[in-house]
């Protein structure tokens, strides 16, 4: 299938170990890998130039996984494999 990705490209993105443990920093929710669809979406706005985070700047790099906190309103970016756990950095969907 293209663009999806498979079960051992999802495990390089993020260790397993580490996503039971990460949380939501502002919320303290749990929070999971989010689709590859909705990791497309935020991508496509980067290129667009639209998506903005929670701190107000542009989003300009885009990303290549994300974590979305439970409640399904807060995708934290990763990059290089680390997620970027702040508050600010939070993209709301």
């Amino acid at each position: 299938m293209t663009g999806r990705r498979n079960r051992t490209e999802e495990d390089d993105v993020l260790d397993k170990e580490l996503l039971e443990i990460l949380a939501c920093p502002e919320t303290k929710e749990p929070v999971a890998l989010a689709s590859d669809e909705l990791v497309a979406r935020l991508n496509a706005r980067i290129d667009k130039g639209e998506l903005v985070n929670r701190g107000g700047e542009k989003v300009a790099e885009r990303i290549e996984a994300a974590l979305v906190r439970h409640d399904g309103k807060v995708a934290y970016p990763v990059r290089d494999g680390i997620p970027i756990m702040l508050v600010e950095e939070g993209i709301a969907l």
